[in-house]
């Protein structure tokens, strides 16, 4: 097992993890939840996939982590209660989505991966973006996966309290990340696995077998029995021990990339 890697690629701070062995390899990126683990050192360290041949480069989420304002959550947590999706969910993915393509850049500028497709991996919000870079994106992919997966918008805006106060531009944004509508372009771009906990939100729940259903054959189902939605304890900000749970996880979406890796060039 070989030591983490920290630093930013195009202001985005990164947790990479190398290969086992020397060279070049395939690259994995990631983005984490906005639940525990909610950084990318916490998200590597829950989800590693030690000894997978690729690096596995986890991207932090806007405002998470080292990007938290005054090194805590709070500022984050007052947009969610200021407009849950217009001053929260939608500017943190589309944030996320818009910085990608500079930052993965700069992780071929500073790190040995191979050229070639890579694959995206995301957990609840963070799945938001990695499926955007599915649908939406010309970026070269061998494989997705998506882990308790926001893949409607407006079912994770339905988790919080009260009833949301939609008009014109929130429909059309909420809309907008809506993937089981975009399920004919994912098919069209690289095999997804949508890890499912059998005790996540029941909407969440039902979004993976919707999208799965849409998506067809190159898609796969993958239940997690006994998984909530979070993959770690809280405060989820730190790398922690990881968890029985987040391991069956673990295994799974390393079984998955190493079915689909490309041989490194």
């Amino acid at each position: 097992m070989r030591s983490p890697i920290t630093g930013t690629a195009a202001g985005v701070p990164f947790t990479a993890l190398p290969p086992p062995d020397d060279g070049p390899a395939p690259l994995i990126v990631t983005w984490h939840m906005l639940d525990a683990p909610r950084s990318d050192p916490a998200f590597a360290a829950a989800l590693p996939m030690h000894d997978l041949p690729a690096w596995r480069v986890h991207l932090g989420m806007p405002m998470c982590g080292a990007r938290m304002v005054n090194g805590t959550m709070d500022a984050g947590l007052e947009l969610l209660r200021t407009d849950v999706l217009m001053s929260a969910l939608h500017p943190f993915v589309q944030q996320a989505t818009e910085e990608f393509p500079a930052a993965l850049d700069s992780i071929r500028a500073q790190l040995p991966v191979a050229d070639g497709p890579i694959g995206v991996l995301g957990g609840s919000l963070g799945a938001a973006v990695a499926l955007r870079i599915l649908a939406d994106t010309a970026t070269p992919l061998f494989a997705g996966a998506v882990v308790n997966a926001a893949i409607r918008l407006r079912s994770v805006v339905d988790l919080f309290d009260g009833d949301y106060p939609y008009d014109t531009e929130s429909d059309n944004v909420v809309d907008s990340w809506d993937f089981v509508t975009k399920a004919g372009s994912i098919a069209e771009r690289a095999p997804l696995l949508v890890v499912s906990g059998e005790l996540d939100h029941p909407a969440l729940r039902a979004d993976a077998v919707d999208l799965v259903d849409a998506v067809g054959p190159g898609a796969e189902l993958l239940p997690i029995p006994g998984l909530a939605h979070p993959l770690a304890d809280e405060p989820g900000i730190e790398p922690a021990p990881q968890q029985p749970l987040a391991r069956d996880v673990d295994a799974g979406l390393t079984a998955w990339f190493r079915r689909h890796l490309p041989a490194a060039s």
